[in-house]
């Protein structure tokens, strides 16, 4: 399931830290399965990769604007 940007901003701080933690999960159990056979869309592994990296990133955003108040 690929998130877009404004879609994330949406979530509250605790779903997004919950949602990485998903990600993460399902990373590693798409690497395991595609180590095992391949798998039929092996761009579902960038996929969530991306997908992690956008929570970060919105996480972080959220981090630095709460320092600055």
């Amino acid at each position: 399931m690929n998130m877009k940007t404004s879609e994330i901003k949406e979530l509250t701080t605790k779903e997004i830290v919950e949602r990485i933690d998903t990600e993460k999960e399902n990373l590693v159990r798409l690497r395991l399965n595609h180590a095992v056979s391949p798998l039929d869309n092996p761009l579902k592994l960038k996929d969530t990769k991306k997908n992690i990296a956008r929570l970060k990133t919105v996480l972080r955003q959220r981090e630095l604007s709460e320092n600055q108040n």
